[in-house]
């Protein structure tokens, strides 16, 4: 039988990679076939087919006899084969059945040359589990090849004349085996030194009857092919020692720790360490894979409360708001010429007092965000939408702007070009007392009224806060004059403080934020971390005092937000040939305002003591 190769293409009873095990004549349907030869699984081409397998089952496993076409393609291969290059083979295999974990019946449908690493081993790859059927498998022994030169039509004939000078039943490589160090050497300089003559004369005829101009040999033998090139036996066993001995961390660090104390460089070509060339040993580990494919997750501050701000608040077709509100209320006795008075006879009736007009007026300011996009970087990133990934940070931004802006005013110094101002979008903390009520939680007074000096002894400093909070806020709620019941905007520091207030058994007094929300009667809680430590000043009987935000409580739809058509945020886009660059905008130009006079209450803390 005339053969380039052979070798294992399935073992039996080996433990692949994936936990599975092919067991004995799984493939047995497949014994005597021939099937397409082709290299690394490629069926894009028809030149890539190289020849064909004949396969024989066995005891022990597949076993397969290559040869190659005389096709350009094929006489590649086969010097690659020959050389060394190429030293492996896999299979690819359809209609695959398992038991468990054992595979036991399927049928091989093509034999692969593949670039095999230096450590044997099966493996199964792509494998699709449908059920009891894994459907299709690409299959690595790990077995090296052996290569054989096709017989002549002499030693053909010579052999089926049944010459004794041949061991029946052994093959050549079972022969070579059974060599010395010494002798196995010596066959292979008489080989190399047969095929060096054949190549310069090939005229010369071969003086034994019936014999070939080279000798048949393994040129795969793990101890003499590798001409101290690849890693070797001994260079593996010092890496494991290595790895053992805990001072490297991982198997990685030895490998990376050996090669660079040994001048080693990991070859592609040949899937060992090579002492020459360009590679790398980190190549030997598989790439990065991303936990979470696609677009780069964002970090951000919160903005649950920013939603529920720009989803709340009365949106108006008018960006220059007015309002106009008349104070009839007789608070002290001020006011005792508006009321209503009672008639004596002969007495002359009095004309009621003049009113008080309070009168405010809101114009509108341009909000924006800008940003440039490289166009090489839009064309280069092909896992996601770079310019509508930006779009979305961009309106993000915006968003959180103007959020920020009507509930505490945007921060920056009023030198800062880009300020919003504050009489532009009036924010709620800071707006004049007439619309917002700015109260003090005092602590003090609070732990004073639980239990006198002694209260800590009872009561931590949780349950004093959540005390004196829920005190503050009810009584506050006497003077509010908002539509509808309050949302409460509040640190998340300050929610976690009250919920882990605690009695004096132990208890925590709220079980959840509903139920705290609703002992502080309003109707929804909402955590903004971007309140946490703003302070403001106030003049306070002439003296000027810090006050540090805790909460807002507000009916965001007595908060109006206009805009004139054409003054909602837009988005516009131009490209700029100059810099190659996608210029995007992102634009609104609006005005804000409460409308309702004591329509929001600030509650916040007196810290002047240690601002100072």
């Amino acid at each position: 039988m005339k053969y380039d190769f052979s070798g294992w293409a399935t073992k039996n009873n080996v433990r692949c990679s994936d936990g599975r095990t092919i067991m004995k004549d799984a493939f047995a349907e497949c014994d005597g076939m021939t099937v397409p030869l082709v290299y690394a699984h490629d069926h894009t081409s028809i030149s890539n087919v190289l020849g064909h397998a004949l396969l024989e089952n066995r005891d022990e496993g597949v076993y397969l006899y290559g040869t190659f076409n005389n096709s350009k393609e094929g006489n590649a291969a086969k010097e690659r084969v020959r050389n060394g290059d190429i030293r492996a083979v896999s299979i690819y295999a359809n209609h695959l059945k398992e038991k468990g974990s054992n595979v036991v019946h399927g049928m091989i449908r093509e034999v692969s040359l593949v670039l095999a690493g230096a450590n044997p081993g099966a493996l199964i790859d792509s494998v699709l589990v449908h059920g009891e059927e894994i459907n299709e498998a690409t299959i690595y022994t790990g077995e090296e090849l052996e290569l054989y030169h096709a017989e002549t039509e002499a030693n053909t004939d010579q052999a089926d004349k049944g010459d004794d000078s041949s061991n029946e039943g052994e093959t050549v490589a079972e022969i070579l085996d059974t060599l010395t160090e010494k002798q196995k050497k010596a066959v292979y300089a008489v080989v190399a030194e047969a095929a060096g003559e054949g190549e310069e004369d090939d005229d010369d005829d071969d003086d034994d009857e019936g014999g070939d101009e080279t000798m048949k040999h393994n040129v795969f033998d793990a101890e003499t092919g590798h001409d101290g090139t690849v890693l070797c036996h001994a260079d593996q066993e010092e890496i494991l020692k290595l790895a053992k001995s805990g001072n490297v961390g991982t198997f990685q660090n030895a490998l990376k720790v050996y090669a660079e104390e040994n001048n080693l460089k990991h070859d592609a070509l040949s899937s060992g360490f090579a002492q020459t060339g360009d590679g790398n040993v980190s190549w030997l580990f598989p790439e990065y894979k991303d936990v979470r494919p696609g677009a780069p997750e964002l970090i951000t501050n919160d903005q649950g409360w920013i939603t529920t701000v720009l989803n709340k608040v009365h949106k108006s077709p008018i960006n220059r708001i007015r309002t106009r509100q008349v104070d009839i209320r007789n608070v002290e006795g001020s006011m005792d010429t508006l009321r209503a008075r009672g008639y004596i006879k002969g007495k002359q009736k009095k004309l009621a007092g003049n009113i008080t007009l309070a009168r405010r007026t809101t114009d509108p300011q341009t909000v924006y965000v800008k940003s440039a996009l490289n166009r090489d970087d839009i064309v280069d990133i092909t896992d996601f939408d770079y310019v509508q990934y930006l779009y979305n940070i961009d309106r993000m931004q915006l968003n959180e702007e103007l959020a920020t802006a009507i509930m505490i005013g945007d921060g920056r110094d009023i030198s800062d070009e880009g300020k919003i101002y504050p009489d532009h979008i009036r924010p709620i903390w800071l707006d004049d007392d007439l619309y917002t009520l700015h109260v003090d939680l005092d602590l003090e007074t609070a732990r004073q009224e639980l239990q006198g000096s002694g209260t800590g002894v009872s009561f931590g400093d949780n349950f004093v806060t959540a005390e004196a909070m829920i005190t503050t806020v009810l009584y506050a709620r006497e003077k509010f004059k908002g539509s509808g019941t309050p949302d409460l905007f509040i640190t998340p520091h300050m929610v976690n403080v009250m919920m882990l207030a605690r009695d004096m058994n132990g208890r925590r007094i709220y079980s959840s934020v509903s139920e705290l929300a609703s002992a502080l009667n309003v109707g929804a809680i909402h955590t903004a971390e971007q309140f946490e430590g703003k302070t403001r000043k106030a003049t306070i009987n002439g003296a000027e005092k810090t006050k540090k935000l805790v909460c807002i409580l507000a009916n965001l739809a007595d908060y109006s937000l206009g805009a004139t058509k054409g003054g909602q945020i837009a988005h516009f886009t131009q490209f700029d040939l100059n810099f190659n660059q996608q210029m995007s905008l992102l634009e609104t130009r609006c005005s804000g305002a409460l409308t309702r006079v004591y329509s929001a209450i600030a509650i916040e803390e007196d810290v002047t003591d240690s601002a100072a």
